[in-house]
């Protein structure tokens, strides 16, 4: 996929639809940790697989604010998650999904107890749990510290599948991947093209 130039903030001022495919490649870190997005989910308020489908709640009230905020969220009571909003009081986002691991690695096989680089980040859950993510990041900008966030300059073969774990909207090609990428959280079922 061909990379457009965005900078700083006006990069997330878009549809999650949008940005979504072109985190692909970009670096992110959090307190020096982190690495390249290789997996993403976009959600958007009109499809009911969003957390902002029903409107606003403490919950999901980062997601109706300003766009590159984290907006952070537990699932199933286990696992922390981080998504970065996109469009300005729009209430969408983009779940990420899986990192390749480059900075930071021995901090995260501790927190993860794991020294295995392709479990480290691949999956929302384990992702946060390797970079310390929690709820405390939750309204936080992306692009201001303890985050670093840079687009991708390269030319990345992005591919779109359904996104994983929803019962709502599963038609939607909306999960985006690199494609051969062995730190995805899981493997890709490429979505039907029209003919």
């Amino acid at each position: 996929m061909a990379r457009q130039s965005h900078g700083g903030r006006e990069f997330f001022v878009r549809p999650a639809v949008e940005v979504a495919p072109e985190l692909i490649g970009s670096t992110l870190l959090f307190e020096g940790v982190g690495g390249r997005i290789v997996e993403v989910e976009a959600y958007d308020q009109s499809e009911p697989a969003s957390h902002s489908y029903r409107g606003e709640t403490l919950r999901t009230r980062t997601m109706f604010g300003s766009a590159g905020a984290v907006y952070v969220y537990r699932s199933y009571g286990l696992h922390w998650c981080m998504n970065i909003v996109c469009e300005d009081d729009r209430a969408s986002a983009v779940l990420i999904r899986a990192l390749e691991p480059l900075e930071g690695i021995a901090a995260m096989q501790t927190r993860r107890g794991r020294s295995n680089s392709r479990e480290l980040c691949s999956g929302p859950g384990r992702l946060c749990e390797a970079l310390g993510v929690t709820r405390g990041q939750d309204g936080d900008s992306v692009l201001a510290e303890p985050f670093a966030f840079a687009t991708g300059s390269d030319v990345v073969d992005v591919v779109a599948s359904r996104r994983i774990g929803i019962s709502k909207a599963v038609d939607l090609p909306w999960r985006f991947s690199e494609r051969g990428s062995r730190f995805l959280s899981r493997p890709v079922k490429e979505a039907p093209t029209s003919p």
